[in-house]
């Protein structure tokens, strides 16, 4: 006897009557949802309230809802100079009202000799400042204040300094510690040099203190799933409700698997020691040391791309992959192989450079380091482990309650007419192996012989309504290291 869902059992109206179902009608894997949000500070002048999620297509509406030059704005220029595909929101923080912004200066001096430009660039951002082979620094100063201000999408403003005429003084228009890694040099690129017989002595950001606390960023999540999360504080406060929220929501009972992706400047041994503080699966942290771009644009800019990439393959690794939307440190400040290496044993991925100046990912892994009892466990390693086993849930439960939406239950030998809407513990299990067949299929696992033998699907003993299963994928690994001797002879 077949079960039908919609046409009743004592339907006497003649008739011809047809339903549809659509338990069967999906083959293959399923598309996980990937939706990113990035977390920042906005301005008083941005029109969208703080703590509320709003979806944002593209910079021009990033810069009206937070504010021009606003971190959250900057966020998303790099954010969409990586990926302009995946769906994006953010939720907009202000400042904390016990929060300092950061400070630095230019001093100018010395004595031109002829006609030249400056190429100053704050957060990797350039300005260009004309000058006169009469000016004098404090005339230059004047100018290089009023550029600052003109270009009202910096992260900062200008003014010159009261006693000393011919210092510009910088101050961030956030706000907080973040703004003490606002980069500010002259010249990055190759032929720019200040012009001749003037000098510039930076005095780098300081002095910013207290980011905003983003417990009510993590509150206004809600319900919706953000599966990569671009998180630009690193303050060990704001990290650890990060990474608590996402295990709560990475566990069996939520299953809304997210990622954060922050990023870090400082000397190798800080950048350890950031490393080795932390210790979970859901967050990955690049070192941007050097690099005149903020760690806010790492950040997002690592989300986008690893959002893009994971989505269409999240087995496949990040390496070589490009970060637009930041730019490399000078050659003399990127950090050698070995320090590299040290780094990806820290809980710190890394980036290289290639010959055009590229930033590409070097390997993406996350902060989980050691187990429970403290030790070295590398098993969620790589970014790519933790998203694999990710989709395999996802897939898993997608199979399962599409195909038995409203099944009966029963063991295994019962015998049961054609079209019943009857499931056994057998049954499940071949769907799960025909799963299985596409997780390997599609590059996501392998080992079906492995996975038969160990897979487990059986009736509870206490719940007469329930089904355990022991699913053991071999998830596929990555194509990371090739070592050779060449063993040669003459």
């Amino acid at each position: 006897m077949i079960s039908f869902n919609q046409i009743p059992i004592d339907l006497r109206t003649p008739g011809a009557y047809l339903e549809f179902d659509n338990s069967a009608a999906v083959r293959g894997l399923p598309g996980m949802p990937s939706r990113i949000l990035v977390i920042g500070q906005k301005l008083a002048a941005g029109t969208q309230p703080a703590l509320t999620p709003v979806q944002i297509l593209d910079e021009a509406a990033a810069e009206a809802a937070f504010g021009r030059g606003s971190m959250a704005h900057l966020q998303f220029r790099a954010l969409k100079a990586a990926n302009t595909w995946t769906e994006s929101w953010a939720i907009a923080l202000d400042d904390d009202v016990a929060a300092a912004p950061a400070a630095g200066s230019i001093l100018f001096g010395g004595a031109l000799g002829a006609a030249g430009t400056i190429n100053l660039y704050i957060a990797g951002q350039r300005v260009r400042i004309g000058v006169g082979a009469a000016d004098t620094p404090a005339a230059v100063a004047t100018a290089t204040a009023a550029a600052i201000n003109a270009a009202t999408d910096l992260p900062v403003t200008a003014a010159v300094n009261a006693v000393t005429l011919a210092q510009v003084d910088i101050t961030a228009r956030g706000a907080g510690a973040a703004g003490n890694d606002i980069d500010l040099r002259v010249n990055y690129n190759f032929g720019e040099a200040l012009p001749t017989g003037l000098t510039a002595v930076i005095t780098a950001m300081a002095g910013g203190a207290t980011n905003p606390d983003i417990a009510g960023a993590i509150a206004a999540f809600g319900d919706a799933w953000y599966t990569d999360i671009a998180m630009p504080y690193t303050d060990a406060a704001n990290l650890t409700a990060l990474e608590s929220e996402l295990a709560r929501r990475a566990g069996p009972l939520v299953m809304m698997d997210g990622h954060a992706y922050a990023a870090a400047t400082g000397t190798h041994a800080a950048l350890t020691t950031l490393g080795n503080a932390r210790n979970s699966e859901h967050l990955t942290i690049i070192a941007a040391t050097g690099s005149p771009s903020a760690p806010w644009a790492w950040s997002a800019a690592l989300c986008a791309v690893a959002a893009f990439h994971i989505r269409i393959d999240p087995a496949r690794p990040l390496q070589t992959l490009a970060l637009a939307g930041v730019m490399a440190p000078d050659a003399g400040q990127r950090f050698t192989l070995e320090e590299r290496n040290l780094l990806l044993f820290d809980g710190v991925s890394t980036f290289r450079v290639d010959d055009g100046g590229r930033v590409l990912i070097e390997r993406a892994i996350t902060t989980y380091e050691t187990n429970a009892a403290g030790i070295a466990d590398p098993s969620y390693l790589d970014l790519t482990t933790i998203k694999t086993l990710a989709y395999l849930r996802y897939s898993v439960r997608a199979r399962i309650v599409s195909k038995f939406p409203r099944h009966k239950l029963a063991s295994d030998g019962t015998e049961y007419g054609a079209g019943q809407a009857i499931v056994t513990p057998s049954v499940i299990r071949a769907e799960l192996i025909a799963l299985f067949k596409d997780w390997e299929n599609a590059g996501l696992a392998e080992g079906m012989a492995q996975f038969k033998a160990d897979l487990v699907v059986e009736r509870d003993a206490g719940d007469v309504n329930r089904v355990n299963a022991l699913i053991p994928p071999d998830v596929v690994n990555q194509f990371r290291v090739f070592a050779g001797k060449v063993q040669f002879r003459l």
